[in-house]
């Protein structure tokens, strides 16, 4: 157990920030990889959804386990392997190899994304989790919100396998902070009694109605922002045809808006509770389908109106991601690795496949990547209600 979680906050905030700055700082990369493997753009934004999909199998996986073996030493596992299939990515000589590395990269990764949220369950209370939550991802945003900005930056000065030599010795680092500064925060008594009862909970989980309500509000939200990440590289610069600098800038505004999100959560949420935070989140997704739709059919897809209602959808990832998890965590309280291993490796499995949708529908125009995105907040509205329900 740790003795004040508080000083951790930071490196809690590095590990969750593992899935994000990974996908994040290649972003930039993209074309540039297609140049150089000789490749299509498509075969490229593989690249980015594998990885949402290995985060997926990853946290379905080390979620229950951890429930059954503890945090510690399935974590400095999962980061170990993140840093080998890393190297691998930095030394890939064909697209194959860096999709097959990719994969497993983001295995590796899952385990100190998602094993983190545990680790504050485990040491956290009450409304006290969706605040520490909150500040852990402002915390982690400052770095994925300049992430972009360093993939052009790297670039510029090597190549875009630099970009994978940097996160490999991020990665590095993390796993020593982790190894000497974290404990195991599960004490034996707590876990559950064996591996097939850990991964049953997935079942009771889903049978719950209010618990499917939270994971697709959050999912929905999450997948809004993955079709944004790996379509809007080849809109913004193809068809609007703005700089890497232009592209990064805005992804960088977003990421403030999540900042934004995120902070004044962590300021309300013990006054208002997880409950109102996550009706306001539904109702700001509402309002940016809204402006999709106009943005799309009025007014002929005006870049300015797509940027607003991209940057309201986006921002509510500061209000659902911690809210939505912390109520299904306080459902499941013995199966907090599971719940939470569900609910992320739904967002991350159901982005991939709505990602790699909005990818395979992209005609060089804004209406796949917007259609997408105002169907995600739609979806939304029809999760909260299924959480209402209960």
């Amino acid at each position: 157990m740790l003795a004040n979680p508080h000083r951790f906050i930071v490196l809690f905030a590095a590990l969750q920030a593992f899935a994000s700055l990974t996908v994040d700082i290649t972003l930039p990369a993209l074309p540039q990889i297609a140049k150089d493997l000789i490749t299509s753009e498509a075969q490229a934004q593989l690249t980015v959804s594998i990885f949402m999909a290995g985060m997926c199998l990853g946290m379905l996986i080390f979620g229950p386990l951890s429930d059954k073996y503890g945090r510690r030493r399935l974590l400095h596992g999962g980061i170990v392997l993140y840093v080998l299939a890393t190297i691998g990515c930095w030394f890939a000589e064909s697209i194959e190899a860096l999709v097959a590395w990719r994969f497993t990269q983001a295995f590796g990764g899952a385990a100190a994304a998602i094993l983190t949220r545990a680790i504050a369950k485990d040491s956290f209370a009450g409304e006290d989790i969706p605040r520490v939550l909150s500040i852990m991802q402002v915390v982690s945003m400052i770095a994925v919100a300049a992430a972009p900005m360093m993939g052009t930056i790297i670039m510029e000065l090597g190549s875009w396998r630099w970009i994978f030599a940097a996160l490999a010795v991020f990665g590095l680092v993390s796993g020593l902070f982790t190894y000497v500064k974290i404990p195991e925060t599960l004490p034996s008594d707590q876990r559950q009694d064996s591996v097939v009862q850990t991964f049953k909970a997935y079942w009771h989980i889903l049978l719950c109605v209010p618990a499917v309500g939270y994971i697709l509000a959050m999912t929905f939200t999450f997948s809004a922002m993955f079709v944004y990440i790996v379509v809007s590289p080849f809109v913004f610069m193809e068809f609007y045809g703005l700089s890497e600098y232009e592209f990064s800038s805005i992804f960088a505004v977003n990421t403030v808006g999540i900042l934004s999100l995120s902070l004044l959560n962590a300021h309300l949420v013990k006054r208002v509770g997880s409950q109102f935070m996550i009706k306001a989140g539904v109702l700001a997704g509402l309002l940016s389908a809204i402006l999709i739709f106009m943005a799309w059919s009025v007014f002929d897809n005006s870049l300015t109106l797509m940027l607003v209602a991209l940057f309201i959808v986006i921002s509510c990832v500061g209000l659902m991601g911690a809210n939505c998890i912390a109520s299904l965590m306080s459902l499941f309280p013995r199966n907090a690795g599971a719940a939470s291993g569900l609910a992320v490796a739904a967002q991350f499995g159901l982005g991939a496949l709505i990602a790699m949708l909005a990818s395979s529908l992209y005609d060089g125009t804004p209406v796949a990547m917007m259609a997408v995105i105002g169907a995600c907040c739609l979806g939304m509205g029809v999760a909260y209600r299924l959480a209402r329900r209960g």
